[in-house]
């Protein structure tokens, strides 16, 4: 608990980082200044609610397996990517690190977390498809679109897929499962914009 209380002191007021606790009844205990301005408006006062209603149902796995492995190894740190409500009918994707807390007699208190949002540096399908948009307008010659499809674009396309396959199927940490997937949905996205190129032809 002692952790948590300087922890909280320090990132309060953070601009750039998220502070929650959630109790043993998966219930909102802390949020700092930056989590309730962001969340807040859109599902109302947080304390006391579920910690699920920010974030897409598909993602409560994560955080359930993450939670465990935070009290089964409790002098460590361990990592989640969760997708979070933008208010807009999207999602923000955010980057969390969890750790239990424990009481003075050594009881489970509830887990910590500090997180910061990562959607810019993630390619999303918007800008996928402003990339589409820009290569539509580019002058190039067929051929050269042609080499760019076979030789530029798919050959590193094809490793990445083949890699997020090898990944899914190996036992990785739980906060890394929603990652392989982000960059799987990704590369599927990449490889429409490349067939929409190849229509072109």
């Amino acid at each position: 608990m002692q952790n948590f209380e300087e922890t909280r002191k320090l990132l309060d007021n953070s601009n750039i980082y998220y502070v929650i606790a959630v109790d043993m009844n998966s219930n909102y205990s802390y949020l700092n200044k930056r989590y309730s301005t962001i969340f807040e408006p859109m599902h109302g006062s947080l304390i006391g609610k579920h910690y699920s209603v920010t974030m897409h149902q598909d993602d409560l796995e994560i955080c359930n397996a993450v939670s465990t492995q935070a009290f089964t190894y409790p002098e460590k740190i361990f990592p989640a990517i969760i997708r979070k409500f933008d208010g807009k009918g999207g999602y923000v994707i955010t980057q969390w690190e969890y750790k239990a807390m424990w009481d003075e007699n050594g009881q489970p208190e509830g887990v910590f977390c500090i997180g910061h949002d990562i959607t810019q540096h993630m390619q999303t399908s918007t800008e996928l498809k402003q990339a589409k948009a820009s290569l539509s307008k580019t002058k190039v010659t067929l051929e050269q679109m042609a080499y760019m499809q076979s030789h530029v674009i798919r050959k590193p396309l094809a490793n990445i897929m083949g890699l997020t396959l090898l990944l899914d199927s190996m036992e990785v940490d739980p906060g890394l499962v929603n990652m392989v997937k982000m960059i799987n949905d990704s590369a599927k996205d990449l490889d429409q914009v490349i067939k929409d190129m190849a229509g072109k032809l």
